[in-house]
């Protein structure tokens, strides 16, 4: 789909696309035979979900990234069918397959990533400037998920820097190394969870108060806002002296692929509509919880979000 110029308001960066290849057995035999039931391949990775998710929403998104020639068509359609534009850098080959295994007598999924094709300095270089240039045209540009083979650490650092003062704000979603150089370069928002905080703090934190407390470091070193995910225990965010938690919705969870990556995106419509901490924070609980509800790979039901809105309970910490 072409670039709708000059419309454009969130830009998701997808670096490392996958097909995610989901195989279901009748009970898992690890080292023996297993029959698959059912199967099916999907495009996805992070940037591609955050993007596909913002759509739903009723936002303008692009996706913009490296792509395969061999798999591009998977991604294509779905993009297009879900009218979300995009922008890659293309190679030959294929993406990469992230398998799922999916045991129906255990409920439990079996996951083998692979790590992706590797990118050389040069394709890095005109990645740089394919995202710059967009960031011009984007009032948020997101950046998440994994880097491939060849892509430095620091890669989500060089990308913030290079679009300083374009006038976009920058999204984070990270981990590891990758959370750690970004912050550098003091993007507007980071999402890590509770594990990724106590990595980066050196402290365990087994308190809301303290996952507060080790959040607020990041607002003091320049992060203007700072949304944790809790896991079963809902979430945090905090922009300022704010500091708001909301627990986790009480519904029947059919699948937690890209949850957090639809919060992201609920919190971004939120910022995009100028609404206050939280309103944006109820509506990025709103649009993860409406994607644990939704089956498999599908995009978030924008009248099941709309309704769960209501729900989220909020308070300050």
């Amino acid at each position: 789909m072409p670039i709708r110029e000059n419309s454009i308001m969130i830009t998701s960066i997808s670096l490392n696309p996958s097909i995610d290849r989901t195989l279901t057995v009748e009970g898992l035999t690890p080292g023996g035979l297993n029959r698959v039931v059912a199967s099916s391949d999907v495009a996805a990775g992070k940037g591609i979900n955050v993007a596909l998710t913002v759509s739903a929403l009723g936002l303008d998104s692009e996706c913009v990234g490296f792509m395969y020639r061999d798999s591009g068509s998977l991604f294509e359609k779905r993009l297009m069918v879900n009218s979300t534009a995009y922008d890659f850098i293309w190679f030959d080959g294929e993406a990469r397959t992230n398998i799922k295994v999916f045991d129906k007598t255990a409920g439990v999924v079996t996951e083998l990533n692979e790590s992706g094709r590797e990118v050389d300095a040069e394709s890095l270089d005109q990645m740089t400037e394919l995202v710059s240039r967009h960031a011009d045209n984007s009032d948020y540009l997101i950046l998440s998920g994994s880097l491939p083979p060849g892509c430095p650490d620091d890669y989500y650092r060089t990308l913030i820097n290079a679009v300083e003062g374009l006038g976009c704000r920058c999204v984070l979603d990270a981990d590891g190394d990758r959370l750690k150089y970004g912050l550098e370069a003091h993007p507007f928002m980071i999402k890590p969870n509770r594990y990724e905080l106590e990595t980066m703090t050196g402290k365990s934190l087994d308190s809301l108060e303290a996952v507060r407390d080790a959040a607020r470091r990041f607002i003091r070193g320049g992060v203007e806002v700072v949304a944790v995910s809790l896991g079963s225990e809902g979430a945090m965010i905090l922009r300022g002296k704010e500091a708001l938690y909301a627990k986790k919705l009480n519904i029947e969870v059919k699948s937690t692929v890209g949850a957090g990556d639809s919060m992201v995106a609920g919190l971004v419509a939120g910022f995009m509509a100028e609404k206050p901490l939280c309103d944006t924070f109820r509506m990025g609980m709103a649009c993860a919880t409406a994607r644990c509800m939704t089956e498999g790979y599908r995009i978030v039901d924008k009248t099941v979000y709309k309704a769960l809105m209501d729900m989220v309970e909020i308070e300050e910490i």
